[in-house]
């Protein structure tokens, strides 16, 4: 059965057959071979309350036997309207008007759609480009891809088929400041708006930056009138230390993205939400300056109680203290490794922890290894980290910390 799967970032020829994975609970995972694996990267993030919470299964489990799914043209349902308005009541300033998605990449897209056809429908016709940020990764689609990091992202290989943007340094001192204000001075006028993963660029390489840095953002975009895009399908829901990463900075984008712990890690499910300026630029006697774009399983009735039950799990939880706590604790437990001669770097952020390697080595190794030591961890280029739970308790954050520090030490070449 393993040979007609094709998997994720996987070269297949030679690749190793992964772990067959059999259930999951709390923060582990087991596999079918009966081994058991600490969780250190919440599956890709989403896991924030741990597995199967049964506050959440409930909640599918009741909409399930109610209306699994239903189509999101011309209906609309009790799940998705409560859901949009508590992310409404949760979100900064008047981010109020919620488009649903099934995927990060397309929450993004639609988030980029919405910026360009704010100017079309305001007959602007020549702002077709964004302005994005080495080291950002949006997502695996066409329209993402163009917006990531081109050199150190994962699409090089699709470079002259993607449109071009511009993809600038984060403005974060006097010189890289003055760089993009020039930029934005020169060059505003086509652009459609401005994209930026807040206070931590995830999959492009986990690359810490500080509010300052999404102040300066805004401040330029506001000079320019450019729609400002906060691409938080990672950040969002707890994981940098507030509930919305653009919170740290008292910053308002006119457009968020949201996704991976949206349903804590029980359903697809994204959004797009915008600002009341960016809808209202929608809305018009003439059809086509509608919206185009509905994706089959967008606002689907199962993901949406998923995702307000994960929301009630924040109120209802200490969530953001737990975020406190595990950060205070990688800090501690993670400063050993920063002695080892194979690592350049460790920095912590929130719930993310991160091991910046000397070079980058034998992944699949490094891996094994990390497996063998009782936990999943999966690192990527020259950058092991780690995302765990929320719910994950101090022995269980240790055993992640501690299974880290001794396979580095016994790899120092890694």
């Amino acid at each position: 059965m393993l040979t007609n799967l094709w998997r994720p970032y996987t070269q297949m020829q030679g690749a190793p057959p992964p772990l067959r994975a059999h259930s999951t609970q709390g923060c582990t995972i087991t596999l079918e071979d009966g081994r058991a694996l600490i969780d250190g990267v919440a599956s890709w993030w989403t896991a924030c309350h741990g597995y199967n919470h049964p506050h959440i299964a409930q909640a599918v489990r009741d909409q399930l036997a109610r209306m699994p799914h239903v189509m999101f043209g011309g209906l609309t349902h009790e799940p998705a309207e409560r859901l949009a308005a508590r992310l409404a009541a949760l979100l900064p300033g008047d981010l109020n008007h919620v488009f649903f998605a099934d995927s990060g990449s397309v929450a993004v897209e639609v988030a980029m759609k919405m910026a360009a056809q704010y100017w079309l429908n305001r007959g602007v016709r020549t702002r077709r480009r964004f302005a994005a940020f080495r080291g950002g990764y949006h997502g695996d689609t066409f329209a993402t891809m163009a917006v990531c990091d081109p050199e150190e992202g994962m699409h090089a290989l699709f470079s002259g088929l993607l449109a071009e943007h511009a993809i600038l340094d984060l403005p974060r001192d006097d010189e890289s400041m003055a760089a993009f204000d020039d930029f934005l001075q020169r060059h505003a006028s086509v652009l459609a708006g401005i994209l930026v993963e807040p206070l931590v660029q995830g999959a492009g390489g986990m690359v810490f930056h500080d509010a300052a840095v999404l102040r300066h953002i805004r401040r330029a975009a506001d000079a320019h009138g450019l729609p400002l895009i906060f691409d938080e399908i990672f950040t969002g829901f707890g994981r940098t230390g507030t509930m919305f990463a653009c919170e740290a900075a008292c910053v308002v984008p006119d457009i968020i993205t949201l996704s991976k712990a949206l349903t804590g890690g029980t359903m697809a499910l994204s959004a797009a939400v915008a600002r009341t300026h960016i809808f209202e630029a929608f809305l018009s006697d003439d059809p086509s300056h509608a919206l185009m774009h509905g994706p089959t399983y967008m606002a689907n009735p199962l993901a949406c109680a998923a995702a307000s039950a994960s929301l009630d799990l924040f109120g209802e939880e200490p969530r953001l203290s737990q975020v406190d706590a595990i950060g205070a604790q990688m800090r501690q437990e993670l400063a050993a490794c920063a002695n080892l001669p194979c690592v350049r770097n460790v920095r912590v952020c929130g719930a993310i922890g991160v091991v910046q390697l000397a070079r980058a080595g034998n992944l699949d190794a490094l891996k094994a290894a990390l497996v063998s030591q009782g936990v999943w961890v999966r690192p990527f280029r020259d950058i092991v980290y780690l995302t765990p739970a929320f719910t994950i308790t101090p022995g269980e954050l240790s055993t992640l910390t501690g299974a880290l520090r001794r396979v580095l030490e016994a790899s120092p070449g890694t």
